[in-house]
């Protein structure tokens, strides 16, 4: 995409004008969308974006501009303007292009380039919709989605970096509304990950749709939650948005390098129940969340963050490592051309124990079961969080009651990661998107179902 002739240029450049370190991020993107409304098909978005970042840094002080231009002069042009108020002696040298490409771990076969696949798509949400309609006649409306994209990218840097990678991603869904009379819910379900269409060997639309109403339906009859300090079992899969909101964040050196995580300082300290085992990875097999290389080049790997309940590693770019002393662990990403990499997660959860669900709820004289867990708002500095329940259940003398409506868990990262004493063996992963300082990137979050003795949960009972 780059001549790396034009690339060498505008790095010498950029060091020539007293940049400590310069990258170049150049990025080719295709889109394509597939959406419909009950038993319509909406437009068909697609589209390709092309765009080169360029980063420069000075005594740890961070430019970046971007540009959708190719040349060099334009390049080095962008490169001055950043460096006007910077600009110095050279400190550093370039040194020559050693090309590496990593092997593909997550191989893909019906990619946007060869083919957009639009009929078997369309094909998959509509027979999604008719098992979602066919479960009852008070599903008023469902949204179906197919989204697609191909990202291929290289990275220069000055110190001899040349890597390149292609990143396919796909994620299908669909979400329903229950109605009766004056009162509604919603329910939804979706995959995806790291791979092409041949996704839909392994998504069946009649479950999809199944799942979707399913869930709006149970809402739709779903009493009041009562409140109140009480435990809680979390179930698995989309559970994990808690870790990832509330604990993951603050274990990313964009946050521990400036003191504003309340673990910046906890290295090696308990700061959970010692059955509580977390990781970030890149390396689950086209997975979500997965990646070859991160955006700055580095290959990916697994990171073991919480072992046995105490903090284990921090999540570290390049930027991080340098100012936080730590090894770097291939977190670096970005969404796009027009952002400057930064430390993110990639696939986080708590892995899997020895208990069952069963077991859990059993084990609740008075409690809730949050079968499925939603958005909410987070204190990036604290991990205080507000989490809502999209499928939840109370749970009396150790047996699940009736479902319940309008729930919310309520507590801290550090606080409710000791309060976890049961986890199952039950790991599942779900999709999900992450942003951040770096834009909006694809991550996975996951858990086995797991109890928390004691949590705040919002309700209007």
């Amino acid at each position: 995409m780059l001549d790396s002739q034009v690339a060498q240029r505008v790095i010498d450049h950029a060091l020539s004008v007293g940049a400590d370190f310069a990258e170049l991020f150049v990025e080719k993107h295709h889109t394509a969308a597939v959406s419909t409304l009950s038993d319509e098909v909406e437009p068909i978005q697609s589209g390709i974006d092309f765009g080169i970042g360029l980063r420069m840094v000075f005594d740890g002080k961070v430019l970046y501009g971007y540009t959708n231009q190719s040349n060099a002069e334009e390049l080095m042009r962008i490169a001055s303007e950043l460096a006007a108020k910077d600009r110095r002696s050279p400190v550093v040298t370039a040194s020559a292009f050693d090309f590496t490409t990593g092997l593909t771990q997550h191989p893909s076969e019906i990619i946007l380039t060869k083919d957009f696949a639009i009929d078997s798509k369309i094909a998959f949400l509509m027979a999604a919709n008719k098992s979602a309609k066919a479960a009852s006649e008070k599903i008023s409306q469902t949204r179906g989605y197919c989204n697609q994209r191909e990202q291929h990218v290289e990275i220069f840097n000055s110190e001899g970096l040349f890597a390149q990678d292609t990143r396919h991603y796909i994620r299908a869904g669909m979400s329903a509304v229950a109605a009766d009379g004056s009162e509604q819910s919603s329910g939804s379900w979706n995959d995806g990950g790291l791979l092409g269409w041949e996704i839909q060997d392994s998504i069946d639309p009649a479950f999809t749709g199944e799942e979707a109403s399913r869930q709006a339906l149970t809402n739709l009859g779903a009493k009041a939650c009562p409140s109140g300090r009480m435990p809680v079992v979390i179930g698995n899969g989309f559970g994990g948005v808690i870790f990832h909101e509330a604990c993951g964040h603050l274990l990313e050196t964009t946050a521990v390098a400036k003191k504003s995580s309340v673990f910046h300082d906890q290295m090696g300290e308990m700061i959970a129940n010692p059955v509580v085992n977390a990781v970030d990875e890149g390396l689950s097999k086209n997975a979500w969340g997965s990646i070859n290389i991160d955006d700055e080049g580095m290959p990916t790997q697994h990171t073991q963050l919480i072992k046995d309940g105490r903090l284990n590693s921090f999540l570290v770019d390049r930027l991080g490592s340098e100012e936080t002393g730590f090894a770097r662990t291939g977190s670096g990403r970005r969404q796009s051309y027009k952002f400057a990499p930064a430390s993110r997660m990639r696939n986080t959860y708590i892995e899997a124990g020895t208990d069952n669900l069963d077991d859990m709820i059993a084990s609740i004289d008075k409690g809730i079961y949050a079968a499925s867990m939603g958005g909410g708002s987070v204190s990036p500095g604290t991990g205080e969080f507000n989490f809502a329940v999209t499928e939840g259940y109370y749970v009396e003398d150790g047996k699940i009651q009736y479902p319940v409506k309008s729930a919310t868990l309520i507590s801290t990262g550090p606080a409710v990661l000791k309060e976890i004493s049961m986890i199952g063996e039950d790991l599942k992963l779900a999709c999900g998107m992450c942003g951040s300082v770096s834009g909006s990137v694809p991550t996975t979050v996951g858990q086995p179902a797991l109890k928390v003795d004691d949590i705040l949960v919002g309700g209007n009972a």
